[in-house]
């Protein structure tokens, strides 16, 4: 189904207890901001049998219960909901604002950003600090940000053989995307920063 001129919704199957609901394609806030607003939606007045709502970049997930409600029925309400949102209906931003120190002991990778971007070590923190980044889904260890937003030119490849352990707190940049490691974990993003 397509209106406003948003993408159609694809919805697939995810197993036997889930449905996968696709707003559009990559990395973009117009798309995050309907994913959010239909999860919004959901989560206000959930359809029978469903047991867990969770959103990610450009899809929503459904876990819901097989024995109590069906797919079909689930496509129906998403579509519905889908239909008389905008993107508004995300609900409001909460910001938060985060201190990091930059390079030296805390970012050993500052060096290869800056590198990599062509800029001095003080211009990356200018451009790392300067925007405010969207939190696009929490996912890969638990209470991980994916922060969308970063400035073009910070753009760094992962590392390619990931590190073993990188600290709490450390702030890391994987090609187009920002983040904050919120445990010590595994990881391939460039670490330039850590909170204070």
């Amino acid at each position: 189904m397509e209106e406003k001129g948003r993408a159609p919704l694809v919805c697939r199957l995810a197993g036997d207890t889930g449905l996968i609901v696709e707003f559009g394609e990559g990395i973009d806030p117009a798309v995050n901001a309907r994913v959010r607003a239909v999860a919004a939606a959901v989560k206000t007045r959930p359809p029978r049998g469903v047991i867990e709502i969770i959103p990610t970049y450009r899809s929503l997930l459904l876990i819901y219960d097989p024995l109590t409600t069906l797919p079909e029925k689930l496509i129906r309400f998403i579509e519905q909901a889908d239909s008389g949102l905008g993107d508004e209906d995300a609900g409001p931003f909460r910001r938060v604002d985060i201190p990091v120190c930059y390079g030296g002991e805390f970012g050993p990778d500052m060096d290869t950003v800056a590198k990599t971007a062509g800029l001095g070590i003080e211009e990356v923190i200018q451009r790392h600090s300067a925007p405010d980044y969207l939190i696009y889904m929490v996912g890969f260890t638990p209470g991980f940000p994916f922060l969308g937003g970063l400035d073009e030119k910070l753009f760094t490849p992962r590392l390619k053989t990931p590190r073993m352990a990188v600290p709490q707190g450390s702030v890391g940049i994987a090609n187009n995307q920002t983040g904050i490691y919120p445990i010590t974990s595994p990881g391939a993003g460039r670490s330039s920063a850590e909170p204070p």
